[in-house]
Parts: C-alpha cells; sequence; structure tokens
C-alpha cells in the first residue's frame, strides 16, 4: 500500500492491500525486450537522457494543453516541469505531450467561433494518438480553459488506464484587488460597445487591469465549473478546485496528484471504475448546486458516452435540478468572488455539504471513497457556502427545458437567486445568423414580445456549434432584454443568465424532421422555467406537413477540419462526440440511475 501522509487537509492516499487484488498489471509500455520497436525506442531513451535504470518503470503522459495564445495556459509548462520532478519522486517515468489549446476568448475570432466545441474532440484524438500510439501506461493532464477538462475526462474514458486530472488554476482579476473590473466585465461591456458604438477607450484602460496573473477566467463559468466537476466526478484530487493558479494550493495538488498516480497504477485502478453512473449523478448534483456552466450539460453527456455509460445526462439535470439546493452564489451567478469561494472550501465544502443526496460509496482517485474524503473538508461557512438546509434557492440556476419545439432538451441559464421572469410567450421571428437578428433589432423588425428563434448554427448546421451571446448583449444594450426571447441551437456564453434565453436546442433545425427546423414567422412559442418546458404552439398534422429545414450551400467551413467534424459529429443529446457509427440520440437511462 503506498501512502503520502501530512498534506493540507486530505493527506491520506489509500490503495486496496495486494491481497484485495487479483493481480499486479503488467505495463504496456514494457514490449518484448528483443523486438525492433523495444530496442529502437531504447536508442530513444539513450538519446534522451533517460538512465537504462528508469527503462522499465511505469511511463506516464503528462498532457501538457499549453499555449502562448491565452493566459489560461501560460504557466502550464512550469507546472509540468515541477510535476516531472514529483512524478520522479514517486518512481514513474514522465513524459510530456501537447495537445491543441483553444481558448474562448482567442479562439473565436475564425468562423464566428465555430472552432470552439470541436476542439474539445480534437484534444481527445490528439490525446489518443499519441498515448495510445506509445502505449504508455498513465497519464496526468493539466487541465485549464473551458474546453480542456472535458477533453482530459473524454480521453480518460475513452483510454481507460490511470488518469488525474489536475485543475491549474484561476486567473488573479481585478475585482480581486478592489479595482472595476475582471474578464467578465470586460467581454460584456465590450460586448455592448460594439452594438451600441460607444467608445471604447475607457474599457481599454480596464483591460489592462482585469487580469493579473495566469490562469482561467475568474468565476463560475465553464472553466471552473469543469475543474469542479472533475472533482466531484472522483476524476481529481480533493479540495482541488477552484485554486489560485501558482497558489500553494495548487502546487498541493500537484505533489498529491504524482503520487496518487504511482498508486492507481499499483493497483490498476482505471477511469472507468470512477467514471459511473453514480460519480456522473454525482457531478450532476454538484454543478446544479454552483450554479454552474450550461456547457457541463453536454460535456458532462460526451464524457458518460466516452466512458461507455449509457446514461441520459441531459435527463438528469431536469430531474435533479428541482430538488438539489443552490449553496453558493458566486460571479457571474451573484456577487461573490471566486477567491472567497476558495477561501470557504470551494468544491470539496460543497460537495461536503451535498453529501446526504450523493452517493458517498463511489471511488475517487485516492483510493478513497467520495464520503471519506468529504469528512476532511471544510464545513459550510453559512455565508459564502450555505449548508442544504439554508440555500441561497431551490431554482435550478442551469434549467433543462423539453416540449414540442425541443423534445431532445434545450437548456436556460438563470441568475441565483432568480428573479424571473420565468414565463414567455411570443411569435416566432426568424434568423439564420446571429447578424441578422442583431440587424432586426435596429430595423424594427424585433420588436417587445417577439421570440427570436436563431437557427441552422447547431453542431452539425453550423457545423460547430455558433455563438450567440453578441445578440443576447445586443438586446441588453437597446433595453429589450426581458422583453424579447431567445431560443437557439447555438450556443451562448456562461456569463449569460438574464432574460429569457434558451439554447442547444435539441434536435437542431439542421436534424430531419426537427420542429426548430420547421418554426415559421408568427408561430406561437411558449416558454416556462419553472415548469422547465418550451413548447410550439402549432398544430401536429400542420407541422409534420412543413418541409425539414435546409442549411445554406455556402456555408463558410474553411474546407477543413470543420466539414470531417460536420460528417462525424453527434448530436447534443449525445454530448456532440465524435463517432463513425451513430450513437443514440435518446440514451434515457435515468430509471437505472434514480
Amino acid at each position: 500500500m503506498r501512502t503520502l501522509d501530512g498534506v493540507a487537509s486530505f493527506g491520506q492516499i489509500r490503495m486496496p492491500r495486494r491481497d484485495e487484488r487479483t493481480k499486479m498489471p503488467a505495463l504496456r509500455s514494457n514490449l518484448p525486450p528483443t523486438s525492433a520497436l523495444a530496442i529502437a525506442r531504447r536508442a530513444h531513451y539513450t538519446a534522451l537522457g533517460i538512465p537504462k535504470a528508469d527503462w522499465e518503470k511505469p511511463k506516464v503522459a503528462i498532457v501538457n494543453t499549453s499555449s502562448d495564445l491565452a493566459a489560461c495556459f501560460s504557466h502550464l509548462d512550469e507546472v509540468a516541469a515541477r510535476l516531472k520532478h514529483e512524478l520522479r519522486d514517486a518512481g514513474l517515468l514522465p513524459f510530456e505531450i501537447r495537445t491543441t489549446a483553444p481558448s474562448d476568448f482567442v479562439t473565436s475570432a475564425g468562423r464566428a467561433g465555430r472552432y470552439i466545441l470541436p476542439s474539445r474532440d480534437l484534444i481527445v484524438d490528439d490525446i489518443e494518438a499519441a498515448v495510445e500510439g506509445a502505449k504508455l501506461d498513465a497519464m496526468i493532464c493539466l487541465s485549464s480553459c473551458d474546453k480542456t477538462t472535458p477533453g482530459h475526462l473524454m480521453a480518460a474514458g475513452r483510454l481507460d488506464i490511470p488518469t488525474i486530472i489536475i485543475p491549474c488554476g484561476y486567473q488573479h482579476s481585478g475585482l480581486a484587488e478592489g479595482r472595476t473590473a475582471d474578464i467578465e466585465e470586460i467581454f460584456l461591456h465590450a460586448s455592448k460597445a460594439a452594438v451600441t458604438g460607444e467608445s471604447t477607450d475607457e474599457l481599454e484602460l480596464l483591460a489592462e487591469d482585469a487580469i493579473l496573473s495566469p490562469g482561467v477566467c475568474a468565476g463560475l463559468a465553464t472553466a471552473n465549473s469543469m475543474h469542479i466537476l472533475a472533482e466531484a466526478l472522483g476524476m481529481a484530487m480533493p479540495g482541488s478546485a477552484p485554486v489560485r493558479a501558482l497558489g500553494e494550493p495548487m502546487w498541493d495538488t500537484v505533489s498529491r496528484s504524482a503520487h496518487a498516480l504511482a498508486a492507481l497504477i499499483e493497483n490498476d485502478i482505471r477511469p472507468r471504475q470512477i467514471i459511473t453512473k453514480g460519480s456522473v449523478r454525482n457531478a450532476v448534483r454538484a454543478m446544479l448546486a454552483i450554479g454552474g456552466s450550461m456547457n457541463t450539460i453536454k460535456h458532462l453527456q460526451a464524457i458518460a458516452i466516452e466512458s461507455g455509460l449509457d446514461v441520459d445526462v441531459w435527463e438528469l439535470f431536469r430531474q435533479l435540478g428541482r430538488e438539489t439546493p443552490l449553496l453558493c452564489s458566486v460571479r457571474p451567478n451573484g456577487p461573490r468572488l471566486t477567491e472567497e469561494f476558495e477561501d470557504a472550501g470551494g468544491g470539496a465544502t460543497i460537495i461536503r455539504e451535498l453529501l446526504p443526496l450523493l452517493d458517498g460509496t463511489q471511488l475517487t482517485v485516492t483510493g478513497t471513497t467520495v464520503a471519506e474524503n468529504s469528512a476532511l473538508a471544510k464545513p459550510a461557512d453559512g455565508d459564502v457556502i450555505r449548508s442544504i438546509d439554508d440555500p441561497f434557492g431551490t431554482d435550478p440556476a442551469i434549467s433543462v427545458l423539453k416540449g414540442t419545439l425541443a423534445p431532445g432538451g434545450a437548456v436556460a441559464k438563470r441568475p441565483v437567486p432568480d428573479p424571473g421572469p420565468h414565463t414567455f410567450r411570443g411569435p416566432a421571428r426568424i434568423f439564420g445568423t446571429r447578424e441578422e437578428a442583431i440587424a432586426a433589432i435596429s430595423s424594427g423588425r424585433l420588436q417587445e414580445g417577439d421570440v427570436a428563434v436563431i437557427r441552422g448554427i447547431g453542431v452539425t448546421g453550423a457545423p460547430g456549434l455558433g455563438l450567440t451571446s453578441a445578440f443576447i448583449f445586443a438586446l441588453h444594450a437597446r433595453g429589450l432584454a426581458h422583453s424579447v426571447a431567445l431560443v437557439t441551437d447555438g450556443q451562448f456564453s456562461g456569463l449569460v443568465n438574464q432574460g429569457m434565453t434558451v439554447g442547444e436546442v435539441s434536435p437542431e433545425a439542421a436534424s430531419p424532421g426537427s420542429p426548430l427546423g420547421r418554426v415559421r414567422d408568427d408561430d406561437l412559442i411558449e416558454i416556462d422555467v419553472k415548469r422547465g418546458t418550451v413548447d410550439l404552439l402549432v398544430d401536429a398534422d400542420e407541422l409534420a406537413a412543413r418541409p425539414d429545414y435546409v442549411p445554406p450551400v455556402d456555408r463558410d467551413t474553411g474546407h477543413g477540419y470543420l466539414d470531417q467534424y460536420e460528417a462525424l459529429v453527434q448530436p447534443l443529446s449525445c454530448g456532440a462526440v465524435l463517432c463513425a457509427r451513430p450513437c443514440s440520440t435518446n440514451p434515457s437511462p435515468v430509471k437505472e440511475s434514480a
């Protein structure tokens, strides 16, 4: 048994005793010693300066999703260097590999942001090619921006070799220094200025103080939400999210993760033993309790599918959202800063407080259970993090809707607490792009009481899932945020949680038979967030007689990766995974995991 004592609050790593195991696993990286590949590999080891004594050690991939393009990743090379030393101290032989490194604020510049979601799956394929091609024994993933953590978890489920996720921390923001801006404020105000034509001189000055360190965006947008999800799923060390980038808790996580990975290898504990229906359900609860990013739904669905699970994550969010208390109110949902949330205990304390609603028997990467880990976490302070008996609210901040317009599901993001409005009914106004919809505000085509329908920008129709945040900010800028609703098969930023906005409608308009594809101008649409419904008030027979939506032939795809993506991507109900064989568009095993 391998243990590591005296490290922060979560000091012990416990794995099954040898007599509790069946057989020590053979290292798949150790090829037959006389094979041509083994001899060639030893030649490379010699050239790399690897001592002969290390050649037979477990070989570990450090998945370093690093890039100079954004602050999200700028510290990962430093983390990787420290991690190499920690892994060697744990008796392992590390090899650093690189993947694509998308950042939403940077990678969204090309083709209207349609590379953002596809880049997640490119990360998965990058990892498979490097790790499977070399037959490495395990991997430890440096997770940062929005798409890296889901990509790493999907790869873990697909490859099923011992794996640990290391959340690499959030950036220090100007707000934490008592200044007036963080990246959220810059994004919101700059988007509005783009619509109104206001001067951006002041914003440019604010931008200089918005990001004061490397790391992901502060707040419970997608990156920090996914970091917490990894911990709730059992795939990251307890107490690892959220943490300040390059802060002592982050370095502590790096050290603990290296030694925990050695124990996972020794005991042959793999991701599919940790990522189960029970742990997926736990992760859903955690996301609902923090009011996490709406993007966690599709990412968790993709992780489940890559892990071989038949579970309908959309339906889990829908069901559990009505019975999961909101335990914090952190930006963009409420006033609290991520620093305050971390200091109050962060994700570990959320999991501790949720334990009566969780499956505490689920295994984690420490070799201990969720319940055992939670016993060592801080209790809720009653201020930044509340108990389940005194929550901030019980209305879901991530609200999954279904109905005749979205039989496969759609999602609305709400503030904490939610002041409403909760219902909306109005005539449809159809648009093929966000630019068309924005122009309709100025031209007067969109008026109070209308429902803007931006369609044909789903994972296939775009392809890649188009962004509609600019339209939502245009509504805010024109004072229409609460009087014009939005329904789209595209996505919007996790920072959007005001007004009646319904995104990621499934099936998307480009799917045969999609109700969204058959909507016409003046059709009545009714949205009810409290009831969890979004309905098209058109007679079923009339709707069935209408022709399907046909995507325009002149879409700008670049005739490269996006075309490949369109050919392989599965529906959002399947997490938009890439697969040559169609997956079920309605997994719906909720009855088994409820």
